[in-house]
């Protein structure tokens, strides 16, 4: 763990939300409630191969090229499911703007349009944006005067912002782990396991066929790897 906290008190409080919520995942999944861990894996290059890998045989390890061409990066916007283990409604494109972000989560939020969301995010500025309090707001049927970004009310800052999306009233919810803890958020695990078992190993001839095979693996994660994650902190990062 390497956060240095400059409150202690509200670091521990806010850890101690983020894995309250792990553990009460299955009850909250019984009653209906998505929890889902959401985050962003940017700058995923479509890395081909100049030569093609030279499988194992008797007396010889797998060979891989190293040289390798460049054919761009996508962004990958993931949400894992915490109860069930799986990803739902990846978005894959060039650009994680304020836009991109509050698409992705409209997006999922579309699958259950009258359920009940709880979203486990980092503080990234667009996880907190304007735009994503006003839609909050819109969904969940909250005609208060939000203010104006910048300047007043709800919308001043990106700590007003927050304390507004983590309101556990609400029927979509946000759930904000602590600056420099990533190891909080269950969907980076995931990200490790896509690493390893597909964009260390692979090669890509393009941008479209890196976005193909991210999602082809997603899909065959879902059927035959997915379960959910036992959350086992004690003071140290999960391992996958």
């Amino acid at each position: 763990m390497n956060a240095h906290p400059e409150d202690p008190v509200v670091f521990d409080q806010q850890v101690k939300t983020v894995c309250e919520t792990y553990e009460q995942t299955p009850k909250l999944h019984e009653q209906g409630v998505h929890v889902v861990s959401t985050d962003e894996k940017t700058g995923i290059q479509a890395l081909e191969r100049k030569d093609p890998t030279l499988p194992t045989r008797s007396g010889r390890i797998e060979r891989r090229e190293f040289e390798y061409i460049r054919h761009g990066t996508l962004c990958l916007m993931a949400n894992f499911d915490v109860a069930l283990g799986k990803i739902l409604t990846p978005s894959l494109g060039l650009t994680r703007t304020e836009e991109d972000y509050l698409a992705h989560i409209a997006q999922t939020v579309a699958t259950d349009p009258s359920g009940q969301w709880v979203w486990i995010s980092d503080h990234l500025n667009t996880h907190v944006s304007a735009s994503l309090v006003e839609w909050v707001a819109q969904q969940c049927g909250i005609t208060l005067d939000l203010g104006v970004k910048g300047e007043s009310g709800i919308l001043t800052s990106m700590e007003t912002r927050a304390t507004f999306l983590s309101d556990p009233s609400h029927r979509i919810r946000f759930v904000f782990t602590p600056k420099h803890t990533s190891w909080l958020n269950q969907v980076e695990i995931w990200f490790s396991i896509l690493v390893r078992r597909l964009l260390k190993r692979g090669s890509f001839v393009s941008v479209d066929d890196l976005r193909d095979q991210i999602l082809a693996f997603i899909e065959y994660f879902n059927r035959t790897m997915a379960k959910p994650f036992k959350w086992t902190y004690r003071g140290r990062p999960l391992v996958a």
